[in-house]
């Protein structure tokens, strides 16, 4: 048994969160075994170790590892206990929130950082009218953000949501958290169930090669995305414009 990572520290109460602890403990252990602190064969401590680590309750711990076995990324084995199978599936709609969509050259999960270059709050344009099913001058939150990966940029996207089902968005751009749908998620209860996405190729404009750091001419991979919420009510549209000079767009259906 390998040495146990480290999780947050903080685990919240359950009267502080808008979802289960459990799923707050899903998630870190997903991060562990995604990020290759628990690899394929590694058999997982303890529940009751597992517990006194979070700070939660065994049946919090049990819960999380029955949902993680089912989703196929654990295994539970007699006489041995619970290990990770390493059939990690990638590319389910949790891990696409989770994650950063490019991969690299050789299929292998990328961990990227973020900047927001812009953060306001506007009159929505008529094509994210359209997109979000809003009403004429409803306001949405705009977020231009910058996506790196090993310091260098490969993605800039215009976000925009709905300014109505989000009071009190934080207003500073240092605020804004970079699991931008694990925070709606958390902070409202927005849980998104389905991502339409158009995907195209486009010459890469003046503020593409500012930003990526590309020369003219290029070419760029572009993503127009609808995010809809578990009621089928779009809440998020954004367009990405990525560079795939060392990184490439999986799309896999299970």
């Amino acid at each position: 048994m390998r040495e146990m990572p480290k999780f947050s520290a903080d685990v919240p109460r359950a009267s502080e969160l808008s979802v289960p602890l459990y799923e707050v403990v899903k998630r870190q252990i997903t991060e562990a075994i995604m990020m290759g602190k628990w690899s394929a064969g590694t058999v997982l401590p303890s529940e009751i170790a597992l517990s006194q680590k979070f700070g939660v309750a065994v049946g919090t711990i049990r819960r999380a590892l029955q949902d993680l076995t089912n989703e196929g990324l654990l295994s539970r084995r007699r006489k041995t206990g619970t290990v990770v199978t390493g059939r990690t599936p990638q590319h389910s709609l949790r891990f696409f929130f989770q994650y950063f969509r490019l991969h690299g050259l050789d299929g292998s999960l990328q961990n990227s950082t973020s900047d927001i270059l812009s953060l306001k709050r506007r009159e929505a344009s008529e094509e994210e009218r359209l997109g979000l099913r809003l009403d004429d001058a409803a306001e949405v939150i705009s977020i231009h953000r910058l996506r790196s990966v090993g310091g260098h940029p490969v993605m800039h996207e215009v976000m925009a949501l709905p300014a109505r089902m989000l009071p009190e968005f934080p207003d500073k751009r240092e605020e804004i958290p970079s699991l931008l749908y694990l925070f709606l998620l958390d902070r409202y209860g927005i849980r998104i169930s389905a991502v339409r996405e158009q995907i195209a190729a486009d010459m890469a404009t003046e503020e593409d090669c500012r930003l990526l750091q590309l020369s003219m001419p290029s070419a760029v991979l572009t993503i127009d995305e609808v995010a809809y919420d578990q009621s089928a009510v779009p809440v998020l549209v954004a367009k990405h414009r990525a560079t795939t000079r060392s990184h490439r767009y999986v799309h896999e259906v299970q």
